[in-house]
């Protein structure tokens, strides 16, 4: 099962309506293009997304946007995202870098990251690479590939980074050397006359230039503060005192604020507020999801022209996300007044997520509402789609995340954790972990406290332990054991797990190709071409095509194998129109095609 990449992310957000326009600060940003870097940083609520849009959307130089969570915080994903948004705007990057990026270990990223680059520094249009919500971004292997890339970045890039916090890069450096432009909290504070214009004009007020300045020395231009400010004072009669009693931290203003704007809502506007702040982004399929009602598309339609917090993802008005601080406040509440009712909001949206075939997003809600079973579940289906497409790491943090007492037993759990110590190389630890596995089958008792494991459940799990034995002895080199594990495991598997069997024939077809069975081979790697097109795995048809590809071009069958190569390109293409990125094994593809048009002497 493949794990699509949320598009929304790499959407520019749209110009907000009755926007403050900001000269000074696009004047700022405008300079920084003669710099490598531009570095945005201000707590929450200074404006810092919206100033982005407004210029993205004046400037004339091509840019391409991710707005990052904490979901990111892993290098395989942050590379796919990273790669896809330069697609969006960089059509001269060969696809032999960026497959091998998308698949690389972490010691060869500093060789493809410079291929990258070299291939950028070619270009002649001039683009910019803007990283939103940096500050969520603490895994170190992202922050090395980071900084290679603002240390040694051609000019035709400009990377811009905005979020709450520093990024640990030596900016001290970039400053003498006069590379990095930045803009800080006291720059993107809303100057009087702009909390004049904001507060009277756009929201409609009638304040007077003392109650205005008050309120700008109050909040000291906080931005956020200034709109749930005035948010609060629309309809009040005796604007004044309220003016006055407007003071307190930050946190205590804003809960006040929120406290205030909240009750103004209808009891049906406060309860979608709250059932939703579980969600990092909102749709209305998935809010009715989550909320169990059908009218949250004119809900969100309302929320956005209230101005409450709401902000646009898309200009086709589909995806949107509240405020950060907002939703943190609204997470709070929710706790305080319905906590019980927080694993039941958790489980509908990860039920939603999962028929929406995104995987990851559906464990993480999961594991918020310590549904530790339904884990385990999405786990024992989609665990080795995560780790064949590149989600390592992701399952890695799941498994840490689950307590050992979660499940009874943790089987699955177990076929989880064996996969990745499989991909992670650490066959020592493995077997032992399959052994006990196995143990556990034979003594498992199938009425204990409740659990029920069917015969073909149970076949399976065999099925399982079998593959990654198969694997294991196969990067051993043990290729007889290798091809006698794989039939057992076909033997134990049920016929209805195409991705799996799928995989296992496309595994058996390597090891005999390794082992010089060049007919079998092709037999195996065409059955299991067939079972990846049944079951939609544009991955794996790809992965096999790309085989087959070599098979033909060892046996000399050169135009087949520019066929079969042509066929993956194919496969590749109606994924990404899916999608929106490509697959990472289509490298491969070009690989065997450049050594066929090679032997053609057709070296341009």
């Amino acid at each position: 099962m493949s794990t699509p990449l949320l598009q929304t992310k790499l959407y520019i957000p749209p110009s907000q309506p009755n926007l403050i326009s900001r000269p000074r600060l696009i004047k700022h940003l405008e300079d920084g293009l003669n710099h490598k870097l531009t570095l945005i940083s201000a707590p929450a609520g200074f404006g810092k997304t919206t100033l982005l849009s407004e210029w993205i959307h004046e400037c004339r130089r091509p840019a391409a946007w991710i707005s990052l969570n904490q979901g990111d915080n892993n290098p395989a994903r942050f590379l796919k995202f990273f790669i896809t948004a330069l697609q969006k705007n960089v059509d001269d990057i060969s696809e032999g870098i960026i497959s091998a990026l998308l698949t690389s270990q972490p010691e060869e990223t500093d060789k493809l990251l410079t291929g990258l680059l070299n291939e950028i520094a070619e270009m002649i249009q001039p683009f910019i690479i803007v990283l939103d919500d940096y500050h969520v971004i603490t895994e170190t292997i992202i922050q090395e590939m980071l900084t290679f890339i603002v240390e040694n970045q051609p000019p035709q890039m400009h990377l811009v980074i905005s979020g709450r916090a520093d990024p640990p890069w030596p900016l001290a450096r970039l400053r003498v050397r006069g590379e990095l432009m930045e803009i800080r909290t006291h720059d993107l504070r809303f100057t009087e006359d702009e909390a004049a214009t904001f507060l009277n004009i756009v929201m409609g007020l009638k304040l007077s230039p003392q109650e205005i300045s008050s309120l700008e020395d109050l909040t000291e231009g906080w931005i956020a503060g200034l709109q749930m400010a005035a948010l609060s004072m629309r309809g009040r009669k005796d604007v004044s005192r309220f003016i006055r009693s407007f003071s307190g931290s930050h946190r205590f203003i804003l809960d006040y604020l929120v406290e205030e704007v909240l009750d103004q809502q209808s009891s049906t506007i406060q309860e979608f507020l709250l059932k939703t702040s579980i969600l990092d982004r909102l749709s209305g399929p998935l809010c009715d999801a989550v909320t169990c009602s059908e009218d949250s598309q004119s809900t969100l339609t309302h929320l956005e022209q209230a101005n409450l917090f709401l902000i646009s993802l898309d200009d086709e008005r589909c995806w949107y996300r509240y405020h950060h601080l907002f939703a943190d406040l609204l997470r709070v509440r929710l706790e305080q007044a319905q906590l019980e009712r927080m694993p039941i909001l958790h489980r509908r949206a990860s039920m939603w997520f999962e028929q929406n075939n995104l995987i990851a997003e559906a464990v993480s809600h999961a594991l918020e509402g310590n549904d530790y079973e339904r884990v385990v579940n999405l786990l024992a289906g989609n665990a080795l789609a995560m780790i064949y497409h590149g989600e390592l790491r992701t399952l890695v943090s799941w498994l840490e995340r689950l307590p050992e007492e979660a499940l009874s037993p943790p089987l699955w759990l177990n076929i989880a954790h064996a996969w990745t110590l499989a991909y992670a190389g650490k066959f020592d630890t493995i077997e032992s972990l399959l052994r006990k596995t196995e143990k556990a089958l034979v003594g498992f008792d199938e009425h204990r406290e409740g659990f029920i494991l069917s015969e073909v459940e149970n076949q399976r799990i065999v099925g399982h332990i079998a593959i990654i034995r198969t694997y294991t002895a196969a990067l051993r080199g043990d290729n007889s054991c290798a091809v006698d594990l794989a039939f057992e495991a076909l033997k134990h598997l049920p016929a209805d797990d195409l991705m799996v069997r799928g995989y296992i024939m496309t595994l058996l077809g390597a090891v005999l190709r390794s082992s010089g069975d060049l007919v079998g081979a092709t037999e195996a790697s065409s059955k299991a071409i067939a079972i990846s097109q049944t079951a939609g795995d544009h991955h794996l048809s790809a992965v096999v095509l790309c085989d087959l590809a070599a098979l033909h071009y060892t046996l000399g069958q050169l135009h087949k194998s520019a066929a079969t190569c042509k066929e993956a390109e194919q496969i590749s293409d109606k994924y990404a129109a899916q999608s929106g990125r490509l697959l990472p094994v289509i490298g491969y593809a070009y690989t065997r095609l450049s050594a066929v048009l090679r032997e053609w002497n057709d070296l341009e």
